[in-house]
């Protein structure tokens, strides 16, 4: 149906009011214009409202099909990815996860072990229609002699396919050791990567994110962080990287993921914690499908009470930045998954109600993580912008949220291209003690 080269006109397209720049069209109540959409030259030449009296006989009908720009994954472990037939969790918890796959890390991850697994989960996500992607990096060591090396000839070999972006991870532990601290910031910096951390409640966890913030600001490097991953209402870690950043006077982006305990704290605690993240100008980004896979398991043959999701929808009144990702795929955090925005938008819309109304959701995994990324003129779509663009079967949010969009048709530079997911059993003789 779409053209691998040349130009051509879409005629009668669905676009979403909040993924769409500049469109002067008729918006009916689910955000949705109908569109004529002109590609020259890898570009989308023109954006024009749809009109049947006027549409040329060459043009490609799609009769009110959707199509959304190509998604933005802003947290995502694909160092970790696809571990699972080899190390999987022992019993679906969030220690089980972090036991076994340390101890997988330190027996097997080569560099020729981490960057197959890195290609392949890559291959998916690009099959699947991402164009940008952020991947933390376990660095502790010697990991990260390993797996930073491995990232930068990845990003190298991918460029001009999907964005590559990365930032270290290492519990906040990690920082009280300043020698190894800073030339870990030097090594993320040479990579024009982002500084990141894991928070816990630790006694001393105010001097330590004074001594992630001054890096990253020596550094020039901007902050990501996981927050919070537990349902203990004690954990409030968003509050403190917040505080810390006013009091540091940091101007770099921020991203801060998970913030589970934060559902389940008093109405006060969490008020004051949204106002400073506010004025702090972090974002934030929940893992609706790791979390709710992780968060509140049972062992005593009991259901999980709680979804494991932060308050999303309280941070967007509040002008926060807010994004949804993919987070582990088929590793011990995360026994599914396949790096499919699709599926993590659909899973969130479910999850976290991102419908009645619909609003301005979709922004959450496109628009607002490319903001978030510093990645100019990804995820919306506009004249002059690439033609970078998936379209699906569906013609209506519940027809397009309902099905897995197997056949969805994925457009680069222009070009559909060809649509191969990675087969398992590439990975078996990696999953061979």
């Amino acid at each position: 149906m779409i053209p691998t080269s040349g130009s051509y006109r879409l005629a009668n397209v669905r676009l979403h009011r909040s993924l769409t720049l500049g469109l002067a069209a008729a918006f009916d109540p689910d955000g949705f214009a109908l569109v004529d959409i002109t590609i020259a030259n890898g570009k989308i030449a023109d954006l024009a409202a749809h009109d049947r009296a006027v549409a040329p006989a060459d043009a490609i009908d799609l009769s009110g099909r959707i199509v959304l720009p190509c998604f933005v994954d802003c947290h995502t472990h694909i160092d970790k990815g696809h571990i699972w037939p080899r190390k999987p969790n022992p019993d679906g918890t969030f220690m089980g996860a972090l036991n076994a796959a340390g101890a997988d890390r330190a027996a097997r991850w080569s560099a020729e072990d981490v960057a197959r697994r890195m290609d392949f989960s890559l291959r998916s996500a690009y099959a699947h229609g991402t164009k940008a992607l952020r991947t933390h990096l376990d660095s502790v060591p010697p990991q990260e002699e390993i797996s930073w090396p491995v990232f930068e000839t990845m990003r190298e070999t991918w460029r001009g396919r999907i964005d590559l972006q990365a930032a270290c991870l290492l519990g906040i532990e990690g920082v009280r050791d300043k020698v190894w601290f800073e030339r870990l910031a030097k090594r993320v910096a040479a990579a024009k990567g982002v500084l990141g951390v894991v928070t816990y409640m630790v006694p001393d966890l105010e001097e330590l994110l004074d001594r992630v913030f001054a890096q990253a600001i020596k550094h020039g490097l901007d902050l990501d962080f996981h927050a919070d991953e537990t349902e203990d209402i004690a954990a409030i870690s968003l509050k403190k990287i917040a505080e810390a950043s006013l009091w540091n006077g940091f101007d770099g982006n921020i991203l801060v993921g998970h913030c589970c305990s934060l559902s389940r704290q008093p109405d006060l605690e969490v008020l004051d914690t949204l106002d400073k993240v506010a004025k702090a100008g972090l974002a934030v980004v929940s893992l609706p499908m790791c979390n709710l896979y992780l968060q509140d398991r049972r062992n005593d043959g009991t259901t999980p009470r709680w979804r494991g999701v932060t308050l999303l929808h309280e941070m967007k009144a509040r002008g926060i930045k807010v994004a949804v990702a993919s987070d582990n795929t088929r590793d011990p955090f995360y026994a599914y998954g396949d790096l499919d925005m699709l599926e993590v938008h659909r899973m969130a819309t479910r999850i976290l109600h991102f419908d009645h109304p619909v609003g301005d959701w979709p922004r959450a995994v496109a628009a607002t993580p490319a903001e978030v990324m510093r990645l100019e003129g990804v995820g919306t779509l506009a004249a002059g912008g690439s033609a970078d663009f998936i379209v699906f079967k569906g013609r209506s949010w519940t027809e397009l949220l309902s099905r897995p969009e197997s056949n969805r048709i994925v457009v680069r530079e222009g070009m559909a291209i060809e649509r191969k997911l990675p087969d398992y059993a590439e990975l078996d003789e990696l999953m061979v003690e």
